[in-house]
């Protein structure tokens, strides 16, 4: 496939990614919604209606879209991508951690084809530069012990300015950035959203070929968190400590001053140094 065009700003189309995509499973259904109050939650209606692997939610407005902690995430209408992916994989409840590293390389390896290097922060942030461009969502049913569907919700800062970020963020605003940003031109949403879907199966069938150890493989080749010092908080809680890496179901392993190893579930996570 060509290289992603940069051009001008324009809506998402269903047909022009469609008419991209080289994918079997991944984007077989796309729903695309002007505004929507979370891509994620529409979409785990749809898959309580029994909608197949590989459907794609698109908005190009989210009023409650949310990352990791719960946490709003900011994106302007008509700038970025907003994104939510279902599958239904053969897996333990507790493998689900590890099957979400393949949205996170697939955004990495998209990334990569705009010449940008992605490097990834544990779990799910992608980082240009050393500040955050996207972040993924996941969110499971189980039964028993094994996954029901996953969602897999993606936010890319695309082409939202540095001005909006400001505005929108506040003193949080440092610490994101946007591919607009770091090419100085705007990218084209509808050719990255395609790419995009296109290397998600591709990881996809790396999983399934290879298995959770491949994926935590190339996952690690773009980690940027192990051996740095880090800040970890849940709720009030913080401290201090050094990354150990991520383990075989994808968490995160702290030390902290005390020597002892702390595995990260469901906190925040910021880099130190």
């Amino acid at each position: 496939m060509s290289p992603i065009a940069i051009v001008e700003e324009e809506a998402l189309n269903i047909d022009v990614i469609r008419h991209r995509l080289t994918t079997r499973t991944v984007g077989r259904r796309i729903v695309l919604h002007e505004v929507v109050a979370s891509t994620n939650a529409t979409l785990r209606e749809l898959a309580d209606a029994g909608a197949s692997e590989g459907t794609v939610v698109l908005a190009e407005h989210q009023t409650a879209g949310r990352g990791r902690g719960n946490k709003a995430w900011f994106s302007p209408p008509g700038v970025n991508l907003c994104a939510s992916i279902l599958f239904r994989p053969p897996i333990p409840a507790a493998a689900a951690p590890g099957f979400a590293f393949i949205t996170s390389l697939a955004l990495a390896d998209a990334i990569r084809e705009l010449g940008v290097r992605g490097g990834l922060k544990s779990p799910n942030d992608v980082l240009v530069q050393g500040r955050k461009v996207a972040g993924v969502h996941a969110e499971m049913t189980a039964r028993g012990g094994a996954a029901g569907y996953i969602v897999l919700g993606v936010g890319a800062n695309l082409n939202v300015t540095h001005e909006a970020l400001r505005t929108g963020l506040g003193e949080t605003a440092p610490f994101a950035t946007s591919l607009r940003e770091a090419l100085g031109r705007a990218v084209d949403r509808n050719a990255f959203a395609a790419r995009f879907l296109t290397c998600l199966e591709e990881r996809l069938d790396m999983y399934q070929a290879k298995g959770a150890s491949a994926i935590l493989e190339g996952w690690r080749a773009h980690d940027v968190v192990t051996g740095r010092r880090v800040e970890v908080r849940e709720g009030p809680i913080a401290f201090d400590g050094r990354a150990l890496g991520v383990d075989a179901e994808g968490h995160l392993q702290v030390e902290d001053a005390h020597k002892c190893v702390h595995r990260v579930v469901a906190s925040e996570v910021r880099l130190v140094e």
